[in-house]
């Protein structure tokens, strides 16, 4: 049998020392076969909405560890070896059923020390209450919260992952004091319709798709109340292209949903059988192969499709704080941000990389993970009771400012 020798560029599977898993792609480097090749900018440029400045986004710069190998394929090849590194990934971020040998990077192992010591160095923002509230002293919070997770349960069906009412109220009461920011993997539309506030800010797409309130607000250092960015506009033909063929191609796979966000695609499992996650990762797999400028990486129990571009939850943190009239003087203002996932994490970052004091990060988890937050809260009831805390305490101190006046 006659075996093709040639050189393959293989984007692999990485997870940084947080254990963030950054991306996955692959392309043949002789042969690049997407229609969208020559049709999507080498960079990306678009205006913001902050005194008109401009972003340029350039295709080559990516989070992923390349390797090139030369190797000698006769069929499948590095793809099932691609595929493998997938579904054990998916293994490793997935709660197991029963006790489990798999080790996650980002979840640890459940003994009592490590509970502990997990608990000592990011204990709950509920009962630190008080030293997250010290430091905002003279500073103006910003409130930064994810969706899933974290303002609703993670359900079996995405469409159903209804936020409560006495949430809801959580969220209003915040967003009366404080600049509030919905930042989700969900296309802004649909995560919109389970807020239902329109006093908000909203960043959906994992950040690609970002707007202002539509109820004007008081916040006196907004610069442009209609903000609104894109920077992954030109992919959405793609993404649109790739949803179609998705749903496709694992239709037989009994409990797959594919997600259109309109900027990005998330192709949930949490349904699927574990012995059909290899048929999944493989489905996904060839589709990708044909599409070397996406790049795919893991949630809980999702894989997430989006533009190879450099932009993410933490760049729409720093986008909506310069919008606020904030990013330049960390001095006036204190960043909250409150997320369950790893596309959290690069949130996560951008506030620990502020400085001590100048950026507080809050991981929504029962179980011990590796995370860049400082403080945790185990559940959206907890994120809820938090929430209200935050406004109760906001409303006495305004209170107690007037009597002193």
């Amino acid at each position: 049998m006659n075996t093709l020798r040639f050189c393959l560029f293989c984007f692999v599977l990485v997870f940084d020392i947080k254990g963030v898993a950054m991306a996955v792609a692959a392309m043949n480097s002789k042969n690049d076969r997407s229609m969208f090749s020559s049709s999507v900018a080498s960079s990306v440029t678009e205006s913001g909405g902050v005194g008109g400045c401009n972003f340029t986004i350039p295709r080559s710069t990516t989070k992923l560890l390349k390797v090139e190998t030369t190797a000698e394929v006769g069929g499948d090849g590095g793809g099932a070896a691609r595929v493998n590194a997938w579904v054990d990934s998916m293994r490793a971020s997935s709660p197991p059923r029963v006790r489990s040998t798999i080790t996650s990077p980002f979840t640890l192992s459940q003994t009592g020390d490590e509970q502990n010591s997990w608990n000592l160095s990011h204990p709950s923002a509920i009962n630190m209450f008080e030293e997250i509230t010290n430091a905002s002293k003279g500073k103006q919070i910003v409130m930064f919260l994810d969706y899933d997770g974290t303002l609703s349960p993670i359900v079996e069906d995405p469409d159903k992952a209804f936020m409560s009412n006495e949430m809801r109220e959580a969220v209003r009461a915040v967003a009366k004091y404080f600049p509030t920011a919905i930042v989700s993997g969900r296309s802004r539309h649909k995560v919109y319709s389970f807020v239902k506030l329109a006093e908000l800010y909203y960043a959906g797409s994992h950040g690609m798709d970002i707007k202002g309130p539509s109820k004007r607000n008081k916040y006196k250092n907004a610069i442009n109340q209609a903000v609104m960015y894109q920077p992954a506009s030109a992919f959405v033909p793609m993404i649109d292209e790739v949803c179609k063929i998705l749903v496709k191609k694992t239709k037989s796979i009994s409990g797959a949903k594919v997600e259109n966000n309109k900027f990005c695609l998330s192709v949930h499992f949490r349904c699927v059988e574990e012995k059909s996650w290899d048929a999944l990762a493989k489905q996904v797999s060839l589709v990708l192969d044909e599409y070397p400028k996406l790049k795919l990486t893991q949630g809980r129990k999702v894989l997430e499709i989006k533009p190879d571009i450099k932009w993410d939850k933490g760049k729409a943190l720093e986008f909506l704080l310069k919008s606020l009239g904030y990013a330049n003087n960390s001095s006036e203002v204190l960043p909250v941000y409150i997320g369950d996932d790893r596309t959290d994490e690069d949130a996560f970052k951008v506030l620990r990389d502020r400085g001590q004091g100048q950026g507080i990060g809050i991981l929504v988890s029962k179980v011990p993970k590796e995370t860049k937050a400082s403080y945790s809260l185990q559940e959206p009831a907890e994120v809820r009771d938090f929430l209200q805390l935050l406004v109760k305490w906001k409303s006495l101190k305004l209170q107690s400012q007037r009597m002193e006046a």
